[in-house]
């Protein structure tokens, strides 16, 4: 049976949630009296559409149906689920949750994705307390799994589970705040960061862009992949958590922040922060921690890479050259690389789609030095791939120098015939042999090259028609 979501909201979180709530199968029910509430939840939801399926490496569910409602009580009627993301006002939020008690399912669970507010004060009023608690996200809701759960004394432990079994269902990652507090325990976090960065600025000290950079380049990819404690555990070398709190504890009471109000360190502190620290990370050595964290910061960094972003911009622009053509009488060197760890698979070696991107980034550079770079191929044409066979002889682990030599066996027309030898030393790893034709992109359809790269792909196939006919050009499945 389908499951039912009320959005009460339809700005940037409200859209969220709507999507996430969609996208993962429910049927959702919008109402929001702002009469462009369609037209932006449609767009959240097109952003959600292009990103979100891509976390699952299995089929997302069947997207639910979006319907806008003019009437609250009609739109929360039938839900199992009830988000409002309303202002963040009280008496706003009191006389919502009026309306809905007044029209919804008594066990329908209404959550409220307020930021600062405690669902006791949530609660004050309700007809029945014991249905509201704070789920509150972070933006994009449709990918961060972060929902800070936050129930009150009035909630039942039957509520809580319900509410946690519902967001787990729907990809999030409930974090059961229990105890309540005014914004919660992240927010808390972001506001010492957020003000300590006011004074930055108010004193001069540094720009928007600089305190942006101190985080994006360094503790944010850190606190991304092990938050704080677990990062500082690490710092604390093979003495773990209380060495480091000992060695760094005491700057705390250095005249370095705006935030003054500093707890004492007291014995009792530290051995609190200290076993917490051991329950959290203990079951690994600081060594295995440090391979973690390297191998998810080699992950990450080489995902803003392709984004050409952030920390992965940096790498781009310190990245050395790509191979040159020096010599088109012998087999040319198009990629020369070390195996990232992220190539490798459950066997420990690289796996068989990277010697496919390999080989793929061996034809991107020829494509290049032949003249089909990316001027050439905005104004329209291009190389698609057409055939590919891969043999697969030896395998390689993350960190082996690997190095692909490329051999034309024929450059004529619109036909590019390539060989790809992939070599670790004088260690044959694997080749790829590759068919590709010349298209124009406005047609989709095999087309001439300029007559530049036609005259340089011609060059190098004439050199290489000199060459020995590669071992396995031309083989078929099972034979090598």
């Amino acid at each position: 049976m389908t499951q039912i979501a009320a959005i009460l909201g339809g700005g940037v979180i409200g859209g969220g949630w709507a999507a996430r709530f969609l996208l993962m199968g429910w049927d959702v029910r919008v109402f929001d009296p702002d009469p462009e509430a369609e037209r932006k939840i449609n767009e959240v939801l097109a952003n959600a559409r292009r990103s979100l399926p891509g976390l699952s490496d299995t089929a997302m569910p069947d997207e639910g149906r979006l319907s806008f409602h003019a009437d609250l009580a009609e739109a929360v009627g039938p839900a199992d689920w009830i988000q409002e993301s309303v202002p963040e006002r009280l008496e706003i939020k009191h006389k919502v949750f009026a309306q809905v008690q007044a029209a919804c399912r008594e066990d329908a669970i209404i959550g409220s994705s307020t930021s600062g507010f405690k669902p006791s004060e949530l609660q004050e009023g309700a007809a029945r307390p014991a249905q509201i608690v704070v789920t509150h996200p972070f933006n994009p809701v449709y990918l961060l799994p972060l929902i800070e759960l936050v129930p009150s004394p009035a909630n039942d432990a039957a509520t809580v589970q319900k509410a946690k079994d519902i967001l787990t269902s729907i990809g999030c990652f409930p974090l059961h705040v229990r105890k309540e507090i005014d914004a919660h325990i992240a927010d808390r976090f972001l506001e010492a960061v957020w003000r300590e960065a006011l004074w930055l600025i108010k004193d001069g000290i540094a720009t928007t862009e600089e305190i942006d950079e101190a985080i994006r380049m360094g503790f944010g990819l850190r606190w991304a992949q092990m938050g704080l404690f677990e990062t500082y555990r690490i710092a604390g070398g093979e003495a773990g958590m209380k060495h480091f709190i000992e060695q760094f504890g005491p700057c705390l009471s250095w005249p370095w922040t705006k935030l003054m109000d500093v707890p004492e360190l007291t014995d009792e502190l530290v051995d609190q922060i200290a076993s917490q620290s051991d329950a959290q990370s203990g079951k690994h050595s600081i060594r295995e921690l440090e391979r973690i964290r390297d191998t998810n910061l080699v992950a990450m960094m080489r995902a803003l890479k392709a984004q050409d972003w952030g920390a992965g911009a940096v790498l781009n622009r310190a990245q050395p050259a790509k191979p040159e053509l020096e010599d088109s009488a012998l087999p040319i060197v198009t990629v020369q690389r070390a195996v990232p760890l992220d190539w490798t698979d459950y066997n420990g070696h690289m796996n068989e789609a990277r010697y496919l991107q390999a080989f793929g980034d061996a034809t991107d550079r020829f494509m290049e030095m032949i003249g089909c770079d990316g001027d050439y191929i905005a104004s329209g044409g291009s190389y698609f791939t057409a055939e590919t066979h891969i043999r697969h002889l030896d395998e390689v682990h993350a960190g082996a120098s690997i190095r692909v030599e490329t051999q034309v066996l024929l450059g004529q027309g619109k036909k590019m015939h390539l060989f790809h030898r992939m070599y670790e030393g004088g260690r044959l790893l694997a080749t790829g042999e590759h068919m590709l034709i010349h298209v124009s992109l406005e047609t989709r359809r095999a087309s001439e090259p300029s007559v530049a790269i036609a005259t340089k792909l011609g060059e190098i196939a004439a050199s290489h028609a000199s060459l020995p006919a590669p071992e396995g050009a031309g083989a078929a499945i099972g034979k090598r």
